[in-house]
């Protein structure tokens, strides 16, 4: 068998990236770790993504976004406040409208349960004629002058033009290539979990800047049993975090309140949490003889903001923009002069994302009273500028 393209990973990124391929016609084969079942309808987890308006469409174009589900929780309004635990927030504030943004879709992001995100990426990996699903199979890649061969762990053999690695931080095709990478820890856990609240949410999102790191609260659609429903994505120092995630529902959802705020009433934990250790990555190239690198393998930052996956989403617009436009030209789609284009049209996006992303969160992670008092004054002084204001959300949704 030879393809056009193979992608290693069916995350949301490699999985989304895959069936944006094959709805263009390209040949693609999708390998994964782990089993992909074409109906799986998990439990409800805690987990959302944040899809910004520019990440869309991506998953329009691939035919996700129509497959999801389960209701998607639009975010119209997102405050930004500085304060510390058990302290009320401080007055100079910032906040964005959609209104302000000049985006027709009338959201500046959307919240898409992890579930139903996975349901309907399987669901469409599996129902696309241009698109050949192997998982669970570990994939071993060997580049050549006109194509890459891979060999599977199951014994299946074949040949891509192109491969990309999308398994994420510890990507072996990554480490396999030799590619440099440097990392560094923020000392940081993120604790992420679902919280059912007495009030509605109005659709508006909450980023407060707390001296152990931000904590965000996130609108969802209504579930299945909750009519006020939003993800919570809590930073806390590492050292704590454990003593946290230990606490009894009652303990866990007073010390959610404590951050939150009393502005959605009383609150209450639902579905499961979880706890990952936040550091910073810079993978110095992505690309290799026919290999191209994306999402969680290519960069890592902080999840202030909730960038992170749309970071690795453009990456997917990207190579996808790029691969189609080459395919339909009949070029050699892992040509190293096409592989250069993908890593110049990355490079000033990911960069500039790690840089903003680590200096917020050091400049605000800190209870220091001269700090305090410059990024409020920041923080009032962007509120009132609305041509800065503006820029900064469309940077954020994707769309700068």
């Amino acid at each position: 068998m030879a393809y056009d393209v193979c992608i290693v990973g069916a995350g949301p990124v490699g999985g989304a990236l895959a069936c944006r391929l094959a709805v263009a016609g390209l040949r693609v084969a999708a390998i994964d770790r782990a089993a992909l079942p074409p109906m799986e309808h998990p439990d409800f987890d805690g987990r959302a993504y944040a899809i910004a308006a520019g990440s869309r469409r991506l998953l329009t174009e691939a035919g996700l976004w129509d497959a999801l589900p389960l209701p998607v929780g639009p975010i119209e309004q997102i405050r930004v406040s500085d304060g510390a635990v058990g302290r009320a927030a401080s007055p100079l504030h910032l906040h964005f409208n959609v209104a302000d943004a000049g985006e027709p879709s009338g959201a500046l992001g959307w919240m898409v349960e992890a579930r139903s995100f996975r349901v309907a990426v399987n669901a469409r990996l599996h129902a696309l004629a241009e698109l050949d699903v192997f998982a669970p199979a570990i994939a071993s890649v060997t580049p050549g002058a006109a194509a890459a061969e891979i060999r599977l762990s199951t014994g299946a053999q074949f040949s891509a033009r192109l491969v990309v690695a999308a398994e994420g931080r510890d990507s072996p095709l990554r480490r396999a290539a030799g590619i440099p990478v440097q990392r560094w820890p923020y000392h940081q856990s993120g604790i992420v979990c679902a919280i059912a609240h007495e009030r509605p949410h109005g659709r508006v999102a909450l980023e407060h800047f707390l001296p152990a790191g931000p904590f965000a609260q996130l609108p969802m659609a209504p579930s299945e049993t909750e009519p006020n429903i939003s993800a919570i994505v809590w930073t806390e120092r590492s050292a704590d975090a454990p003593r946290f995630m230990a606490l009894d529902e009652a303990q866990f959802g007073r010390e959610v309140a404590r951050r939150l705020g009393p502005h959605l009433g009383a609150v209450r934990p639902v579905g499961k949490r979880w706890v990952y250790p936040l550091s910073a990555m810079y993978v110095h190239r992505v690309v290799a003889p026919r290999l191209a690198i994306v999402g969680d393998a290519a960069h890592g930052i902080h999840p202030i903001a909730g960038q992170g996956l749309n970071l690795g989403l453009r990456d997917a617009i990207a190579l996808a923009d790029l691969l189609i436009a080459a395919h339909a030209r009949g070029e050699d789609l892992g040509a190293a002069a096409l592989l250069e284009r993908y890593q110049r049209a990355r490079r000033v996006d990911v960069i500039s994302m790690l840089i903003a992303t680590d200096g917020l969160d050091r400049l605000f992670s800190t209870n220091l009273a001269p700090a305090r008092l410059l990024r409020d004054l920041g923080i009032a002084a962007v509120h009132r500028m609305p041509a800065l204001k503006r820029a900064f959300m469309r940077q954020a949704m994707g769309l700068g």
